[in-house]
């Protein structure tokens, strides 16, 4: 036997906590009615009172954490091996970490909220091999592709400006790194493995070089498919520039001292994605744009990777429940008055006739 959730037997300690306190309230509350009523009529009024029932309601409550504790715990039996295939398509998260994606326009900022939303994505699409790249005016791989969705969300977590070391907004450097990841580390290539690629951009679309369009369409000619999502407003924000502990200090200037505003360019980023006959789509605040672009990666042709045997246990978490719930009906349904109480009929008794 094993237990799944270890974690749970810390709840066990609500046990010898309910005792204490049972005995606190029964002393308080003794020592109150004594008061009221006097310390000599007080044995009288209680004696209807069973002391063994309240302590065996005590421990019926104790077993009933005590086994409602072991299901949480999820006690598993047995094992089997069991061959788990996954399919899905291979995607590279390609997102921008430049100055101008920590504008405020959209709270919190560009970036947190791109990353807000690309968690999401993943909980939306599982079975996928997955990778982050960072760019801004150079492109780093963070996270090669990778079937663990919870690495990758570590990865997006550490998304900041400090990722890359220039900044800038080179989506050509970016696209290709992509590719390279694909080769690096994709599904191997052969005849009859056919695996759908797609590079998601998540940017502002900000100040963006040359030779991205003929770097995204010659992608679009070996199979690759560029989607993008626009993040900013076209009113536009500053850019703020904060101290060591998060703290606002100024925003940021040009040359001339003037404040940088910063608007997102959506025209440039939907023109990336009709170039690698993607899909383009606008980040706004309480849309269902995430679901529009999980529901397009899930219409695109899947491949199945490789399989893995994973070790299946039996639960048997429910008999300690059942167990749990009858004894909590039996101790809610038993009372703590005597089965036959004596009515005190006076000092003296009439004798029968």
């Amino acid at each position: 036997m094993r237990f799944e959730n270890p974690l749970a037997f810390y709840f066990l300690w609500a046990i010898p906590v309910l005792w204490v306190l049972a005995v606190i309230f029964h002393k308080r509350a003794q020592k109150k009615m004594a008061e009221v009523i006097g310390s000599r009529l007080y044995p009288f009024l209680s004696s209807s009172v069973s002391i063994q029932k309240r302590n065996a309601k005590r421990v019926l409550q104790s077993l009933v954490i005590l086994f409602f504790v072991l299901a949480l715990a999820r006690p598993q039996m047995g094992q089997s091996m069991q061959e788990i295939k996954s399919e899905g398509v291979e995607i590279m998260l390609v997102i921008d970490v430049s100055e101008s994606m920590m504008s405020e326009d959209v709270r919190p900022n560009r970036l947190e909220q791109a990353k807000t939303d690309l968690s999401r994505l993943l909980d939306r699409m599982p079975g996928n091999r997955v990778g982050v790249i960072a760019f801004a005016g150079t492109a780093a791989v963070l996270s090669p592709l990778s079937n663990d969705p919870n690495a990758v969300k570590m990865y997006l977590e550490s998304l900041s400006p400090n990722s890359v070391s220039s900044q800038g907004t080179n989506f050509e450097d970016a696209l290709k790194v992509a590719a390279e990841s694909f080769k690096r580390g994709g599904v191997a290539d052969d005849d009859t493995a056919k695996v759908t690629r797609v590079i998601l951009v998540a940017s502002d679309g900000e100040d963006h070089e040359p030779g991205a369009m003929e770097a995204a369409k010659k992608l679009a000619e070996q199979g690759i498919k560029i989607f993008s999502l626009a993040y900013g407003t076209e009113k536009g924000g500053p850019i703020p520039i904060k101290d060591g502990m998060g703290f606002w200090k100024s925003n940021k200037k040009d040359r001339n001292g003037q404040t940088v505003i910063t608007a997102v360019k959506g025209d440039a980023l939907r023109a990336l994605a009709q170039a690698g006959e993607g899909s383009f789509y606008f980040a706004t605040f309480g849309s269902e744009y995430i679901r529009s672009v999980a529901d397009d990666l899930a219409k695109l042709e899947k491949s199945e990777f490789e399989s893995k045997m994973a070790v299946q246990y039996e639960e048997r978490f429910q008999l300690f429940l059942l167990i749990g719930i009858l004894l909590g009906l039996v101790e809610l349904f038993l009372g703590e008055r005597r089965s036959s109480f004596k009515l005190w009929k006076g000092r003296y008794e009439v004798p029968p006739v």
